[in-house]
């Protein structure tokens, strides 16, 4: 189920994720990296989807480029 507010996905940074304790940012930075998760770049900071993440680690997994 796609987490949603306003019509619009959930976004979180790679500290906001770090912050929620499933992993830490280092293992985080590594899956993006090897282009297991996707994510959008605005300036600095890298948006990953909440859903998209937590669907990564429950087993289903997809392939994005960087």
């Amino acid at each position: 189920m796609t987490q949603v507010v306003n019509d619009r996905p959930i976004m979180k940074t790679i500290p906001q994720l770090q912050a929620m304790n499933i992993l830490p940012g280092r293992a985080i930075r590594r899956l993006i990296a090897d282009g297991k998760i996707g994510y959008i770049k605005v300036g600095n900071r890298k948006y990953i989807n909440l859903s998209t993440f937590e669907r990564y680690l429950s087993g289903e997994r997809d392939d994005y480029s960087p």
